[in-house]
C-alpha cells in the first residue's frame, strides 16, 4: 500500500468544477440536479457558477446584486424564473422543457 501514497489526490470539488467548465457535462449535472430537487438544483447551479468564474463575476454578467445571487444560489433561496434564466445564460446555458419518458 506504501505506493499508493504517491498517488496525487485532486479534491473533489476541484475536479468538478473543471468538468463543469464543459457544457454538455455542466447540462447532464444539472437536470441531474434539478431530477432530484429543487434545493439540489440550486447548488448545483451554484456549483457551475463557482466553475465558470465565481458568483461575483457571475452576478457582473447577469445584472443581477451580488448578495442576493449568494442569497438565491443558497440552500434556503427561492429564485424566480428570470433570475434563474439571467444566471444561466451568464454562465452559457439555458433553460428547456421535454417530455417525461414513460415510466412502465
Amino acid at each position: 500500500m506504501a505506493g499508493n501514497r504517491d498517488l496525487e489526490r485532486v479534491p473533489f470539488e476541484e475536479h468538478l468544477y473543471e468538468e463543469l467548465k464543459d457544457d454538455e457535462f455542466a447540462i447532464g449535472y444539472l437536470n441531474e440536479c434539478l431530477n432530484d430537487s429543487e434545493e439540489v438544483f440550486l447548488l448545483g447551479l451554484r456549483h457551475v457558477a463557482e466553475a465558470r468564474g465565481g458568483v461575483a463575476a457571475l452576478a457582473q454578467r447577469s445584472n443581477l446584486n451580488r448578495e442576493h445571487l449568494y442569497r438565491t444560489l443558497s440552500r434556503k433561496g427561492n429564485p424566480s424564473m428570470k433570475n434563474v434564466g439571467a444566471i444561466l445564460a451568464a454562465v452559457g446555458l439555458n433553460l428547456r422543457v421535454g417530455g417525461r419518458q414513460a415510466v412502465s
